[in-house]
């Protein structure tokens, strides 16, 4: 019944055991197949619901290349569609998560020079210049710069296309303003 002084205690009653299943849900992380089945590039991270941008830059900084995959797929599978048509005796500088023995062997089929550091497990260490590595900074550079404009560092955009099409045209704008400044 009740406690000795005849106040009742009423118990909320819950329908499903676990209380993060039904209340407060987060946003969807666009895997439940609607509208078309079509991929949003939007994955969980620590951070929450987040999209990697893969790009490949010039000399100069600009993009030459760009991709989408979700936030918590590994940078290697991006890498082999976009390092799959390089120009003879390019250097590619990558970080430690593209120091894998099929993108090295990509890069080479096609005649470039992989710079990149390896990781800490790797038996065979293979050749790497830190002076040359300095350069890498150009593409984290061009990162900074996209995160300017707010429509992409917010992702607006839901599906996949779209917010890839926005940061081709920002990559454009970022080129034309480089020839501006030349010119």
């Amino acid at each position: 019944m009740g406690p000795a002084d005849g106040r009742h205690i009423r118990h909320a009653r819950r329908r499903h055991p676990d209380d993060r299943q039904h209340f407060y849900p987060g946003a969807s992380a666009g895997c439940d197949g609607k509208k078309g089945d079509r991929d949003h590039c939007l994955g969980r991270s620590r951070g929450g619901l987040t999209t990697k941008i893969h790009a490949v830059v010039d000399a100069q900084g600009l993009p030459i290349r760009l991709g989408l995959t979700a936030g918590q797929a590994h940078d290697a599978p991006a890498a082999y569609r976009l390092l799959d048509r390089l120009d003879p005796r390019t250097i590619v500088l990558a970080d430690k998560a593209y120091d894998a023995d099929g993108i090295r062997a990509l890069i080479h089929a096609q005649n470039a020079v992989p710079n990149i550091p390896a990781k800490s497990n790797r038996k065979w260490k293979p050749c790497f210049s830190k002076r040359l590595y300095r350069e890498r900074n150009l593409v984290e550079r061009f990162f900074s710069k996209l995160n300017h404009f707010r429509r992409i560092a917010t992702r607006y955009d839901k599906l996949a296309e779209n917010f890839l099409a926005m940061v081709q045209l920002a990559s454009m704008r970022l080129w034309l303003r480089t020839y501006e400044s030349t010119a």
